[in-house]
This record gives C-alpha cells, structure tokens and sequence, in this order.
C-alpha cells in the first residue's frame, strides 16, 4: 500500500484504535471522525445522529474505514436502545457516504463496517458471503446499514462491507468479559454450547481491513472470521485449557434470556460464517484456531 491519507471513524473502539495505530505506523496519515469540536490537527468533526460531517475536513482523502456504532452488547436491549443500535450505524453510514461522494475528488475507497449479523441464526449450516440476510433485528439492521451506502457506490467510490465476527481481546468485546470470569474459575458454556461462534482475532481483523483497503478488485460483502468457527462449548473448553481452570457453570439458556432480554438471542443464536472471499483472494490468517486466537489475546 502507497502511504494514504485515510480517513477513520470509530477510531477509539477496539478495532478502530488498533486499526488507527496500525496504519500510523507505516506511514499513513489517519484523519479522526470525532463528535465533539476537534481540538487536534488529525481530527474532523461529525455527529452521525444529526447527519452532519464536516466534509471540508476530508478533502484529500484517498480511502475511509467507517468502524463507528453503538455496542450491541453494552445494555439490554430497550426500545430506545435498539433504536440507538440502528440509528448509529444507519444514519451515520449514509451522512459519511454523503459526504465522501461531494468531495470534488473523492476517496478512491470505502471500508464500511457491517456485521455477520445479516446472516441471523445459521445453526450448523455454513454460510458465506453469496447467502441472504436472516430476518431478525441485527439481519434488518445490517442490511439497512450496508444500503445506506449507496450514494458513495453510486459515486463511484469502491465500497466494501467488512461483516466482522467476534473479535477475540481481551480489551473489548464479547471475550473482554469472559476471560475474567475463566480466570476466576467461574466460566462455563452459554445455553446449549451447541452454537457456533464465527470468531477473528484482533490482529487478522486489522490486516484484514488494511488488505481490503489495497485490494482494488474488492467491493462489496466480505467476511472477516477466522476460516475455523467453533460452537461455544469449544471455546469454552479452549479457555479451560488456556486459562488452566476448570470450566463448570454453565449459564442455562432462560438465566442468559431473564438477565439481558431480547439481547440473549445474539449470544444464543448460531452462525457458522465462513471467510470465503478473503481465502479465495489468498489472504493468510496469523491466528486461523481459536487457541491461537485465545492464545493471541493472553499473551
């Protein structure tokens, strides 16, 4: 890759910031998308809500990753806050393309983030990146989310969907809160175990966004998970073996359902997403198992 001046949001989650100190480190120069008054020369202001970038602040940009929504994850998942999940990532995807496509010369690509959500629960079926959206609350979003796009493809603007799995670290995300719990010899599986868990690790998820942004033949649906998805009771085995500690509370699956809600269906649901495009196109994961995953995380 040619040093770019790239243009970031969500650049303080857990893939944004690895991303963002990744690309600095080869030379990149990386543009911030804050929602707050900029108050540092590698910072542009937006508030995706209010569909408002200030698109002068992008001028010479040549890509953009767009990482930027509200966690899934981080509360139950009340009326508002399920507005807030769609709101953050829909509105906030079609003011950025918006904004990219009426630059007078505009990125030459878009990284958008999306999730294997699309695919809803694919029990042990294995899926890539040719089967349709599933039909429940995190399906409908993403696909709303990819098609609020439109106007950076309809400016020409190359634009990949980066449909990401579980990002194993232990920094952020579903694995930040259960390696505590290993660690303490509280862990267990979740409802059944039987679920598939399509994972990536931390750093295969960052080349993976960097290989995207340089890959000029790619547009469209990418998945980014490792090549070898587990069901839950694997990993829960991993992080017993890992962890050196035993693995024996199990969380029933109507515990999970009273404790987060609607919330539990993500976790419970089973998605055996495989990264067909990416192996196609020859790209070589550094942590295809999820030990090497775990064992990346720990280190």
């Amino acid at each position: 890759m040619d040093f770019m001046k790239i243009a970031v949001t969500g650049s303080t989650g857990l893939i944004g910031a690895e991303l963002v100190r990744s690309l600095r480190a080869d030379g990149h120069q990386v543009l911030r998308l804050v929602r707050r008054r900029p108050d540092a020369p590698d910072e542009v202001e937006w508030d995706p809500l209010r569909q408002y970038v200030d698109a002068a602040g992008l001028a010479g940009c040549e890509a953009a990753v767009h990482l930027a929504g509200a966690g899934v994850a981080d509360h139950r998942w009340t009326a508002a806050y399920k507005k807030e999940i769609r709101d953050s990532r829909v509105l906030g995807t079609a003011a950025l393309a918006e904004a990219l496509a009426s630059l007078d010369v505009p990125p030459k690509v878009l990284v958008s983030g999306s999730a294997i959500g699309y695919y809803g629960d694919t029990g042990d079926r294995p899926v890539d990146e040719s089967a349709p959206p599933g039909d429940g609350f995190l399906s409908r979003v993403c696909v709303e989310w990819e098609e609020a796009a439109a106007p950076a493809e309809e400016a020409g603007i190359r634009t990949v969907f980066a449909r990401t799995g579980l990002v194993v670290s232990r920094e952020g995300g579903a694995w930040a809160k259960l390696i505590p719990l290993f660690k303490a010899g509280l862990g267990g599986r979740l409802g059944s175990g039987r679920q598939y868990w399509s994972f990536v690790s931390l750093h295969d998820e960052v080349a993976a966004l960097r290989f995207l942004l340089d890959a000029e033949d790619f547009s469209g649906p990418v998945n980014l998970t490792a090549p070898e998805p587990v069901t839950n009771a694997e990993v829960t085995a991993a992080m017993s073996r890992l962890l050196h500690r035993p693995a024996l509370f199990p969380v029933p699956a109507p515990a999970m359902r009273l404790a987060l809600g609607e919330a539990a269906g993500d976790i419970l649901s089973s998605q055996r997403v495989l990264p067909s495009r990416l192996l196609s196109a020859g790209f070589a994961f550094a942590f295809p198992s999820v030990e090497d995953a775990l064992g990346a995380a720990l280190a």
